[in-house]
């Protein structure tokens, strides 16, 4: 029974709602030549479950996926995800033609380091999250939970640890903890222990896997955000500006 009422949930909570989102004009065409593999695309989800990232994270990004195939290779980009209902899979670019989407890029990887990300994502591909797991999936079904500022990041950990239990920058985040790449550690001042004295030093420390939320990748400084519309080339001269201003809409 908890299993049939975990995918009901599931289901529901990722049911796509276009109408809930103003979109922002994008150049999916410039964005699809200019992905490369081991780039994270940050996505403005439109579900039920996306609302509730939103606010949990104070982002417009709930939601991300891994480039794991680009044009250099193949004719069209592929991501790997994950989802509540299909766990981790593969699918096109094209996918997300129509959504609010952010390119960012890891800033110093090689090329295999860049595939050693990616295969890390593809070898886990079929890994599901236990939607028997009720309690975790219907804390989402309140779109602004009452929960203090401090506790709002660590509600996102879902499930017990296990790691078919995986959420979509959790299993990023470990993908590229697997070649040493920071996304947004924690720097601390360490005291070398033993005899004599000496000075202290800065140590790095990766974040725990599970607290690593979509914005993390936009606001760590090792990421650079690529928009691809200007990468291709913009001439803001050859806008067809029509006459006039688009009144704002009203909401509700």
């Amino acid at each position: 029974m908890s299993a049939g009422i975990g995918h009901w949930l599931g289901r529901y909570l990722e049911a796509d709602q276009p109408e809930v989102q103003p979109f922002v004009a994008l150049d999916f065409a410039a964005l699809a030549e200019t992905i490369r593999v081991g780039d994270v695309l940050l996505v403005e989800g439109r579900a039920r479950i996306s609302t509730a990232i939103k606010y949990l994270t104070q982002s417009t990004w709930s939601h991300a996926a891994l480039c794991v195939a680009d044009t250099t290779q193949r004719a069209k980009p592929e991501l790997v995800e994950v989802t509540l209902q299909a766990g981790c899979h593969r699918l096109p670019l094209e996918q997300y033609t129509g959504y609010n989407l952010r390119l960012c890029r890891p800033a110093s990887l090689s090329d295999d380091e860049r595939m050693a990300v990616a295969r890390y994502m593809v070898d886990r591909i079929g890994l599901q999250y236990d939607l028997r797991n009720i309690i975790d999936l219907a804390r989402y079904l309140f779109p602004t939970p009452p929960v203090p500022v401090r506790w709002r990041r660590r509600m996102l950990s879902l499930g017990s640890g296990d790691p078919t239990r995986a959420i979509c920058s959790s299993l990023i985040a470990q993908a590229f903890g697997a070649v040493r790449y920071p996304i947004l550690p924690e720097i601390r001042m360490v005291q070398p222990s033993g005899p004599g004295r000496r000075r202290p030093r800065l140590e790095w420390f990766a974040r725990d896997h599970t607290l690593v939320v979509p914005r993390d990748f936009d606001l760590s400084p090792y990421f650079a955000v690529v928009k691809p519309t200007i990468t291709r080339g913009f001439d803001h001269r050859r806008i067809p500006w029509g006459e006039g201003a688009v009144q704002a809409e009203r909401l509700g």
